[in-house]
């Protein structure tokens, strides 16, 4: 299987979708926002966190490409904000490993 992390920089999407995800990463609360995306009960780790963002973006791409009327902007930019999030959170625990 490949790395998650490799598998997110292979990513392309619109330009402006990653620039509107970029500045609501800073904003990014693991607990509320996953907790909203992936519905209420414990929180996986960041990496089947990720796995599973992974999965609903590439959906929510797949509408966006197909001019879905389906489709949210909205939720695509916290599918984005949210993988973003927990690639850095995965980042930080795999350099904390290797210390």
């Amino acid at each position: 299987m490949q790395d998650l992390l490799t598998m997110l920089t292979t990513l392309s999407r619109p330009r402006l979708l990653i620039r509107a995800a970029r500045f609501g990463q800073s904003t990014y609360n693991r607990e509320r926002h996953l907790q909203r995306i992936l519905g209420y009960g414990s929180l996986p780790r960041p990496a089947a966190a990720l796995l599973r963002l992974i999965e609903l973006e590439r959906e929510v791409d797949e509408q966006r490409r197909a001019d879905d009327a389906g489709y949210t902007l909205t939720r695509h930019v916290d599918l984005l904000i949210a993988m973003m999030g927990e690639a850095e959170l995965l980042q930080a625990s795999r350099a904390s490993h290797l210390l």
